[in-house]
């Protein structure tokens, strides 16, 4: 059975798509650490994230540099933080965090409850600042 992101990337389960090119798909978590955290996630299914061939890998860092970018541009952050833990999907997968403390990027802290209108207008703010 596919992930949940390739039925995402698939379009047969709805997402709040940021970016997305031939190779990888940015979509906003529906339980968020903080506003703004994103998933970047590659088209192609593999299960652990370390074993990408290096040439897909590499540019999954870039890809999600750029979308690290367009968040930073419209959450109020120090930083935007970057994890992998890759255990609750099998689909390897990056977790970019807006952060301006340490505790923003603890995956034990109750997630942000968020509307579909929030996460709508999220991802248009941050699409406007890739574009």
């Amino acid at each position: 059975m596919p992930s949940i992101f390739t039925q995402i990337i698939h379009r047969h389960i709805p997402a709040h798509i940021v970016a997305e090119n031939e190779r990888f798909i940015a979509f906003l978590d529906i339980r968020p650490l903080a506003k703004g955290h994103t998933l970047v996630v590659p088209k192609v299914e593999v299960d652990y994230i370390f074993d990408l061939d290096d040439a897909l890998l590499g540019e999954m860092m870039v890809f999600s540099k750029w979308i690290a970018k367009g968040i930073q541009a419209v959450v109020p952050c120090l930083r935007v933080g970057m994890a992998v833990v890759g255990l609750e999907v099998p689909h390897a997968h990056i977790h970019l965090v807006p952060l301006n403390s340490v505790y923003d990027i603890d995956f034990r802290k109750p997630p942000l409850s968020c509307t579909q209108v929030e996460l709508a207008d999220m991802a248009k703010a941050i699409q406007a600042q890739i574009k």
